[in-house]
């Protein structure tokens, strides 16, 4: 995982670790800081349509915090299964610039065009993933992956224990 100089990330991109940072800190509430770190995701990106984290429950994704326009019926992925079983599988980043060529995609919504999905690493071991959709094709590159792996490292440590 490689992780860009300052030099070479957007403003925007580090602008939002620090306020993610600063959110996590202000909020005691492991589950309430994911919650806020998946909202100013959606809040701060408007081509990040729906954001949510899921969390490896053992052989299976359980969908945690989420923001979007409407629920998904995925919540529970078998590792594997889909992009994002795919991404908790092979324990690496899953861009997708057109949802409607890639046969492993599970159809979630309509407006869906492209699909992001970054591993949670807790000691080498993926414990979850956030998983973004847009509605416009090849929403995401590079950039939104690199950054988005920074911000998976940040809320590793909110993950639910049980």
């Amino acid at each position: 995982m490689s992780h860009p100089i300052a030099e070479e990330r957007p403003v925007v991109h580090g602008d939002a670790l620090n306020a993610l940072r600063a959110e996590i800190a202000e909020e005691p509430d492991p589950s309430a800081a994911a919650q806020r770190a998946v909202d100013m995701l959606h809040d701060r990106f408007g081509h990040y349509d729906w954001v949510g984290i899921y969390w490896v429950d053992g052989s299976d994704l359980v969908l945690g915090p989420w923001v979007g326009p409407q629920a998904t019926e995925h919540t529970r992925i078998p590792i594997g299964t889909g992009v994002c079983g795919a991404a908790a599988a092979s324990g690496t980043t899953e861009i997708v610039p057109d949802v409607n060529a890639d046969p492993r995609y599970l159809a979630c919504f309509a407006s869906t065009r492209s699909e992001i999905v970054v591993p949670i690493f807790d000691g080498g071991e993926v414990i979850g993933e956030i998983d973004i959709d847009g509605s416009d094709h090849d929403a995401f590159d590079d950039m939104d992956a690199r950054f988005l792996e920074e911000v998976a490292a940040l809320v590793a440590p909110l993950r639910p224990r049980s």
